[in-house]
């Protein structure tokens, strides 16, 4: 009988790529291993600062203030969840990268996974609320993935190079194979021990392209399974932990709020226009927008939370949660604007807030000649520069406020205490979470976002939006209600004016408004021919001042012009 040669086998392709998916998933896998270590270690030590939230809040910091705008105006109030969205795309792709550089090389894809944790430590190191259980949870998280990296992909690599040498070892040599034309391959003897010698098996590490249909080999899975087990089972632990330390807010809900010594003004009739679509005259709790630099809402102790005045004061001072539920707390209505909303935007709301005048608190410290700014600072490190003569002016109910819509703050919203400060944007006085506040001067002390090309002092502009119709929709053809909202906090709404296409104003049905602190409902009728329509709004406030119709983005200081819909009447 005789043997004929055959070409060698090509190589196995395809458990070479499985040993590479394989190493990218363990690599993802110890990263979201790390993840979780560092997260369940700052739910049960740091609460309000973890690895995620501190590189959350880095990301926000030091982005381009053109990004943020980007974010905010894409996004919404959903901004932090893209965010989160966009870090965990980073941390899985850096964990496959750093499965597939240990698969090439042992210790590369540990000194990544070293780096990563860096990271987490660095953007710790960054936040105001950093403290040495902070650093100890992103030490955790990084020693937690480097060491997973190495166990699995380490164990792939070691158990791909066993089952090739197994493989090896009971092969016969090509030479040795039997032709297409022999008949009976039971006739064909196996090749004794001295026709290949264990001299000529492979040795050593696992060549390029070779590999086994037995590969990955069980004990690799058995392993793999089990942490991502263990890593499913870590995350449920962390949720319920995280949310258990988190929940330490949630005993707001137990707080007896005090009576105001002065409540708001009833709403007065013929405040709501009655048109179904208008935004309400009260923004509901959970439909406030919101929108800071916060990653992660901070948890803060109401009993252990103080407020201290400082700089340019002849008496500086300190405030308990306690001293200050004990003082006259008044209540008033008043909308809140973020300087980033657009033309017709919707993040504006307005809300019945209790609190302490801030003018009296400032009174007992007396400030400084020369002074003209507070910057208030939050638990998590923001600052906003108010003019010091919006917080003293008699008239003017800037508020340390501790309840919205007659419950506590909201933990999101600024709980235990806040700064509503009627009249300007919310980046330079609606400071949540306040701890601090600092008489100084505006040549002095930057805050937050005039250190990224906003202006100081924002006063809100006079505004309008219009609600229904949407725009885009179809409406019959004839008398068609427009109607909206309207507002220039501090100075009030005196008329609105509606226009169609290329026509003549002509005023809105006016609401009476809450106060010149709040914004105002209109309505008006338009007459609409079949066809295409454009239909715009402007405000004139009390003070006279007509709603500019000149378009600017919000940056820096507010956005202006109408607010403009396209209908289509049939």
């Amino acid at each position: 009988m005789s043997l004929e040669p055959r070409p060698a086998a090509p190589p196995g392709r395809s458990a070479t790529r499985g040993r590479t998916v394989f190493a990218a998933l363990a690599g993802v896998l110890a990263a979201a291993a790390g993840v979780l270590a560092g997260e369940l270690g700052a739910a049960l030590v740091s609460p309000s600062l973890s690895p995620v939230s501190a590189v959350g809040g880095a990301v926000v910091d030091f982005a381009p203030p053109a990004a943020k705008d980007w974010a905010i105006q894409a996004f919404g109030t959903g901004d932090k969840a893209f965010l989160v969205t966009v870090i965990a795309i980073v941390i899985a792709l850096l964990g496959a990268a750093a499965g597939l550089l240990e698969l090439r090389r042992a210790g590369l894809g540990v000194g990544l996974a070293g780096l990563i944790g860096l990271v987490g430590l660095a953007a710790v190191a960054t936040r105001s609320l950093s403290s040495a259980p902070a650093w100890v949870c992103a030490l955790i998280a990084g020693a937690v993935a480097m060491s997973l990296v190495r166990w699995l992909v380490g164990r792939l690599r070691r158990e791909a190079t066993a089952g090739t040498a197994h493989d090896a070892a009971g092969a016969r040599p090509a030479s040795m194979e039997p032709s297409a034309s022999v008949e009976s391959p039971a006739s064909v003897e196996p090749p004794s021990s001295a026709e290949f010698p264990t001299s000529a098996r492979p040795t050593g590490p696992v060549p390029e392209g070779w590999g086994t249909a037995r590969f990955p080999r069980r004990g690799f899975l058995r392993a793999f399974a089990g942490t991502a087990v263990v890593v499913a089972l870590g995350g449920a632990v962390t949720a319920v932990v995280r949310g258990a330390s988190l929940a330490a807010a949630a005993a707001r809900e137990a707080l007896r709020l005090p009576t105001p010594a002065d409540p708001a003004p009833a709403i007065p009739t013929g405040a709501e226009v009655g048109v179904h679509g208008v935004s309400p005259l009260v923004t509901a709790n959970p439909d406030f927008y919101r929108i800071d630099t916060a990653f992660v809402v901070p948890s803060v102790d109401a009993t252990g939370w103080r407020l201290a005045v400082t700089g340019l004061v002849d008496h500086p001072l300190t405030i308990t949660w306690q001293e200050l539920l004990a003082q006259p707390l008044v209540e008033r209505y008043v909308t809140l604007t973020c300087v980033s909303n657009e033309v017709g935007g919707t993040l504006i709301g307005n809300a019945r807030w209790l609190g302490w005048p801030v003018r009296e608190l400032l009174a007992r410290a007396q400030p400084q000649s020369g002074a003209d700014m507070v910057l208030s600072r939050s638990v998590d490190g923001f600052t906003a520069g108010t003019p010091l003569e919006a917080l003293t002016d008699p008239g003017r109910d800037a508020l340390l406020a501790v309840a919205m819509n007659g419950e506590p703050l909201p933990p999101e919203h600024g709980f235990p205490v806040r700064l509503v400060v009627p009249g300007l944007y919310g980046y330079v006085s609606a400071t949540k979470w306040v701890t601090e506040l600092k008489v100084t001067t505006f040549a002095a002390d930057t805050a937050y976002w005039s250190t990224r090309g906003w202006s100081e002092k924002g006063p809100v502009k006079t505004a309008s939006r219009i609600d229904v119709p949407r725009r885009g929709t179809r409406v019959a053809a004839g008398d068609v209600t427009v109607a909206g909202v309207a507002w220039a906090q501090h100075r009030g709404i005196a008329l609105v004016e509606v226009k169609v296409d290329d026509g003549a104003w002509q005023p809105a049905r006016l609401g009476t408004g809450i106060s010149r602190d709040t914004w105002y409902q209109w309505a008006a009728s338009v007459r609409l021919a079949p066809g295409q329509h454009r239909v715009a709004v402007r405000a004139t406030d009390g003070d006279g001042q007509v709603q500019t119709p000149n378009v600017a983005p919000p940056a820096p200081d507010g956005a202006t012009g109408y607010d403009i819909i396209e209908l289509e009447a049939t």
